[in-house]
């Protein structure tokens, strides 16, 4: 539990804010540059939500996870996915034994508080799809019985670029449960020439527990707290109208040529949820445009399905959001049911 000092310390935003600063600078210890890519796994570590970090390798994707669990003092998993993986290596099996014909369960390393998919797409479909459960549901069932996960439950899962050979697809209910997917680009000549220079000396960075799991918990219900988004606010009909403009099934001719499928009612919850945190760290009172502007990349990228037609033209999924998000006008009257 936490101390009660602690939790009085939480209804001062400052102090709250000042944690998510010293997150940040603790993974900066170990990692050079990248900042966006870190500002939005704290978002969405605080918006209880699922990431998907893609790019080519070595960019630091997987010392980041490892990092960030260091700096939260949280139980920390990694698996590594290749074409051999089985369902039951990640989530657990069911052990019998032959004395005594009994069954007894062996759980595996998705009883977590963050498991690391390492490689996400080079194992099948099949091994992918282990995961649906304990990310939306937050439970494995392993044979007949079904247990809880932790309560600070995060799948970070890194993939490489789909053109690179021996990966797979993701399954698109997998790829809707993530609620961010973080682009990693290469670092720029500053940045690699310090990330050179840290790895070819011997000092090993030390790191300071800022947080814990406990503690995140309830910091995600007390922003919550501070920062409402009833459902008749202009902001959450705004936020909607945005993830329903990226359906082909509109008005607009453009998007229909474009785009085969559009994102998911999840997209609105994510979209929401993480606008709040997003405000929150900024220090505003109330969730503004720009928040849902920001957030809406990294929210809707992976739920946009282009047409054959879209990507014979070289047109990318942030190139639709930027058009939707210039089109759709904040205040409006909501959209008919």
């Amino acid at each position: 539990m936490i101390e009660d000092t602690q939790t009085e310390n939480f209804e001062d935003v400052q102090y709250i804010k000042e944690k998510f600063s010293c997150i940040k600078k603790e993974i900066e210890k170990v990692i050079v540059g990248q900042d966006d890519m870190i500002e939005a796994i704290i978002i969405a570590l605080f918006s209880d939500g699922h990431i998907l970090l893609e790019g080519y390798p070595g960019l630091g994707k997987t010392i980041t996870v490892k990092t960030l669990s260091r700096a939260i003092d949280a139980k920390f998993q990694r698996v590594q996915f290749t074409p051999d993986l089985i369902p039951g290596d990640i989530t657990g099996y069911e052990l019998c034994d032959p004395e005594t014909r009994k069954s007894a369960v062996q759980k595996g390393p998705i009883f977590t508080n963050l498991l690391l998919a390492d490689e996400i797409n080079r194992a099948p479909a099949k091994v992918q799809s282990a995961l649906l459960e304990s990310m939306q549901e937050k439970q494995v069932t392993i044979g007949r019985e079904t247990f809880k996960l932790e309560k600070l439950f995060t799948v970070l899962a890194t993939q490489n670029p789909i053109e690179i050979s021996g990966t797979y697809l993701l399954p698109e209910a997998e790829v809707d449960r993530f609620m961010f997917k973080l682009r990693v680009d290469y670092p720029s000549y500053t940045e690699e020439r310090e990330i050179t220079e840290r790895q070819v000396s011997d000092k090993e960075p030390e790191l300071d527990v800022v947080l814990r799991p406990d503690e995140i918990i309830s910091l995600r219900h007390f922003i919550t707290e501070k920062i409402p988004l009833h459902k008749e606010s202009e902001i959450l009909k705004y936020s909607t109208r945005i993830v329903r403009e990226t359906r082909p099934n509109g008005d607009d001719e453009y998007i229909s040529n474009m785009v085969m499928y559009g994102a998911s009612p999840r997209a609105s919850i994510y979209l929401a949820k993480a606008a709040r945190v997003c405000a929150f760290l900024s220090g505003s009172k109330i969730v503004l445009p720009e928040h849902i502007h920001k957030m809406a990349y990294p929210v809707l990228r992976h739920r946009i399905i282009l047409t054959h037609e879209a990507e014979s033209q070289g047109i990318d999924p942030d190139d639709i959001i930027n058009t939707i998000l210039k089109k759709i006008p904040i205040l409006e009257a909501d959209a008919p049911s």
